[in-house]
């Protein structure tokens, strides 16, 4: 990171994933500019299972998901997709990300999905929804 501010890269973000309550967390980066993945071996390079695969989501997604708008008109299912945590904390175009993710009911659940590959591909996900 160049600064508190700002990063060198379009793209990074840090994901703290914790699979169930008590269980130790894992920590993924994924960071790149101009759409190009971090190959330097000597800073905290994109180390997740499918790092391709989450930038593309996050480029994809990600305006919508870590700055969504609000919608008091949003109604979620009432399901339970697993206990699965993760928080990403970072930078994404110049903005502050910091989001939390859950599979608490059917719209965190949706949520999960749309960006899986950048939650580290876990707890039964299979991708974008």
């Amino acid at each position: 990171m160049v600064s508190a501010n700002k990063s060198e890269y379009d793209v990074d973000l840090t994901v703290t994933l914790t699979e169930a309550p008590g269980a130790d967390s894992r920590e993924f980066h994924l960071r790149s500019a101009a759409g190009i993945l971090s190959p330097d071996p000597e800073s905290m390079h994109s180390n997740l299972p499918d790092a391709p695969a989450a930038l593309a989501a996050v480029e994809q997604f990600g305006e919508e998901i870590f700055f969504p708008e609000p919608r008091p008109d949003r109604i979620c299912t009432q399901q339970y997709g697993g206990p699965q945590v993760a928080v990403v904390t970072g930078w994404f175009r110049g903005r502050k990300v910091h989001s939390q993710f859950s599979r608490t009911d059917g719209c965190e659940i949706a949520r999960w999905k749309t960006l899986a590959a950048l939650l580290g591909n876990t707890g039964g996900s299979t991708g974008a929804v």
